[in-house]
């Protein structure tokens, strides 16, 4: 029944089971503290947002050496537990600040605290999906990421109930020793996933065996370096781009949408949660029975295009009928698609990379490249607004970019099977 409705083994159950519960883990850390970011980043209005993407895509600039000195040095558990361990740390500090010095705590502390979350979302679902491409191999991959990420939904669930039920009671501050609590959880977790290999040894999908002990090593600047270098990781970076350049048009219309609504904090923190549980709620039925099978049956180039179609279909409901209903309905699809199949296709696309790729060249992909993206959106988004294109204008930019999208995905799916086919001959 497993292998019917989930296309995983008995055998393969527990790490599924246990990688499930560490994303459940990181993604409570994340959405429990996201309404409170977007409420805090709101602060001084919309378009001091655009500038903190830009403060955001230097601050990820900045980390990525560091990080891979971390992977070059260490072993692989070390500096998965040393990156969860300092931001645990920072959300305490932060909560420090927030409970002994509140007289301390204003738009600057806020935009500081935007910036940081933007990092710490970004450096610690990278991490979480490195490993999962170290771990399993490219078959096992497109049978069960996507059921992984069911427990990532699930926390993404769970997140934002509690920021909802808790931010009024016990104050925004309350929910950030929450999240360091999750995060301290999902080290647990990503030892368990490592140490638990239960593989036949006669399995063809089956990854190959990893020593604990051995350092990737190479230089910090490694990553950076392999991106230009290869048109494959390329492609996968403008992938991103093209994909976060969407998020981020969907981003700024909700928020100019949502305040309008007043400028209560817990207020703002209270819709945003609410608006999240409702987009969240969307994926499970995907993830958990559709997305296996699908990239199974037709392939990862097909599971890639479906969100670039999604984004096609939903500017142009915006374009024609622009409410907050329909956005909320359109951002649901949206991040249904992202998360439930092209977020489990696209971490699949590393799983035929070398091992220092996973690690340096991912990190440099999903936080920079992935903020230049942001960036690039927010401006984009911004001069638009500006010209007085509205959400018509948005629609005449965004629709011709999804189809370029499309054909990128496209060609990144059957790029992946050549790379499969070479390893394995």
């Amino acid at each position: 029944m497993l292998q019917r409705l989930f296309n995983v083994r008995r055998d393969e159950l527990a790490p599924v089971l246990l990688s499930a519960a560490f994303f459940f883990c990181v993604l409570t850390a994340l959405m429990v503290l996201r309404p409170a970011r977007e409420a805090l980043g709101m602060q001084r209005g919309i378009e001091e947002l655009r500038w903190l993407f830009i403060g955001t895509a230097l601050v990820t600039m900045l980390v990525n050496p560091v990080f891979g000195l971390m992977v070059a040095r260490f072993r692989r558990l070390q500096f998965i537990t040393a990156t969860y361990a300092f931001f645990g740390a920072s959300l305490l500090g932060f909560y420090a600040l927030l409970v002994l010095a509140p007289a301390a705590v204003g738009v600057i502390s806020g935009q500081v605290f935007y910036v940081w979350f933007s990092v710490f979302n970004l450096f610690t679902t990278m991490v979480f999906w490195a490993l999962m491409a170290d771990r399993f191999s490219v078959e096992q991959a497109k049978r069960f990421f996507a059921l992984i990420a069911v427990g990532g939904t699930v926390g993404a669930i769970f997140g934002p109930m509690l920021a909802a039920v808790l931010a009024r009671p016990l104050g925004t501050a309350a929910l950030l020793p929450i999240a360091a609590g999750f995060l301290a959880l999902a080290i647990v977790f990503a030892w368990a996933v490592v140490r638990t290999r239960t593989e036949r040894r006669d399995d063809p999908d089956a990854p190959p065996a990893v020593d604990e002990r051995e350092v990737i090593g190479g230089s910090a600047w490694e990553g950076f370096r392999a991106v230009f270098q290869s048109r494959y990781l390329m492609g996968i970076a403008g992938f991103i781009v093209i994909m976060t350049i969407m998020a981020t048009f969907i981003y700024f219309t909700r928020l100019q949408m949502v305040a309008a609504l007043g400028d209560d904090l817990d207020l703002r923190t209270t819709w945003f949660a609410r608006i999240d549980l409702i987009t969240q709620a969307t994926t499970l039925v995907l993830q958990a029975v559709v997305a296996g099978h699908l990239m199974k049956r037709f392939g990862v180039h097909i599971v890639l295009m479906l969100l670039p179609l999604t984004a096609i279909l939903g500017f142009l409901g915006l374009a024609i009928v622009g409410s907050l209903a329909v956005l909320i309905a359109f951002e649901a699809a949206f991040r249904a698609v992202q998360r439930a199949l092209t977020r489990p296709a696209r971490e699949t696309l590393f799983t035929v990379v070398s091992r220092e790729d996973k690690y340096k060249s991912k990190a440099f992909i999903d936080t920079f490249i992935y903020r230049g993206g942001d960036v690039i959106g927010a401006q984009t988004e911004g001069l638009l607004a500006k010209l007085g294109f509205g959400l018509a204008g948005l629609a005449s930019v965004a629709i011709p970019l999804a189809l370029v999208w499309a054909a990128l995905g496209l060609w990144l799916g059957r790029a992946q099977n050549r790379s499969k086919e070479l390893q394995t001959t």
